[in-house]
């Protein structure tokens, strides 16, 4: 039941994506399962402009935002939608997911998000392992930021990579794969490093304990500057727990004694979760949270209309509000 609830995310994009490109398999960042899954008007405020990795050092150094994911429309060759952006000031971050093989596209959307003064999130997103317990392409993942990390320009914050791990995972596994791709990463990122919790986001359990250890003699992620990031949807279900996600989830995760925040959350997936209680509980611990999405999606979560357009240098594209937009921009 929950494989079928939150493959929409990013088999949002696995529809679009398909019909358009058909060269990604979008297997769904699921929320639950099934589905995955982009500021300031004219202004954004000196304490928030320039704030990046190198000043971020704590998931609360990070403001609220959305998120993007580009790399499925026009062979990535994206117009982001800074100009409407900016004049929704409540957005003050961007989470960028990035598939392999886009690194060009992806260096000019991250200085246009740090010149357009957003704090930037960079996740690498591989569609086509989406919830895999495979160590070699999480440690691909690694291998790929300390290959790619300074070329992209630097200065933003990394999520390693986007739901890594099932439902099915060990802490100890989860913990291990881990430990591995974070040394790969650490030879050329000092900051704070995201890493999405397993089960597409879902089983805090799993991560507070792969974290602070449940068992005697337990493998534990030893890198202590982590933030944790769960992903919530109607769909968000706790393996663990065999039951729905619930507040008391994010008092779980939080045990871990890291930073946590919602790297991602939407209102479509499946059901039998309060998405939004569990949103607005996760706020008022001061977690950051981050809205699914700014656009990119393939399933109905896209705030701006029409999708991703051509970028043209220069001449930048209109776009306007959809009706899902308050969905998200309200709870930020």
């Amino acid at each position: 039941m929950k494989k079928m609830n939150l493959n929409f995310k990013k088999a949002k994009v696995s529809i679009a994506f398909l019909v358009l490109i058909g060269l990604l398999f979008m297997t769904g960042c699921e929320k639950t399962d099934t589905n995955e899954g982009a500021v300031a008007a004219t202004e954004v405020s000196t304490a928030t402009k320039g704030l990046t990795a190198k000043t971020a050092s704590t998931a609360g150094d990070i403001g609220n935002g959305v998120n993007l994911q580009p790399s499925y429309y026009n062979s990535g060759n994206c117009d982001l939608g800074w100009t409407l952006m900016k004049q929704n000031t409540k957005i003050k971050s961007v989470r960028i997911e990035v598939e392999p093989g886009q690194e060009t596209n992806a260096k000019r959307w991250i200085s246009e998000a740090k010149s357009n003064g957003f704090q930037v999130i960079v996740t690498y997103h591989k569609s086509s392992v989406l919830g895999s317990d495979s160590a070699s392409e999480l440690l691909a993942a690694g291998t790929w930021w300390k290959n790619n990390y300074s070329s992209l320009g630097g200065g933003f914050i990394v999520n390693l990579m986007n739901e890594w791990g099932s439902h099915n995972i060990t802490p100890s596994a989860y913990a291990s794969a881990y430990n591995a791709a974070i040394a790969q990463v650490r030879a050329v990122y000092s900051g704070s490093i995201i890493i999405d919790i397993p089960g597409w986001g879902q089983e805090t359990a799993t991560a507070a304990c792969a974290v602070k250890g449940c068992s005697s003699g337990q493998t534990k992620i030893t890198d202590t500057k982590i933030i944790l990031s769960a992903h919530i949807y109607p769909g968000a279900y706790n393996q663990a727990k065999g039951r729905y996600m619930n507040t008391s989830d994010i008092d779980d995760l939080a045990s871990s004694g890291r930073a946590c925040i919602l790297g991602e959350f939407g209102s479509i997936g499946g059901s039998g979760a309060d998405w939004s209680g569990i949103v607005d509980y996760a706020k008022n611990k001061g977690w950051t949270i981050i809205g699914w999405a700014w656009a990119g999606d393939g399933i109905g979560m896209n705030m701006i209309t029409p999708q991703f357009q051509s970028y043209v240098s220069g001449s930048p594209k209109t776009y306007t509000k959809t009706s899902y937009f308050n969905t998200i921009y309200n709870k930020l």
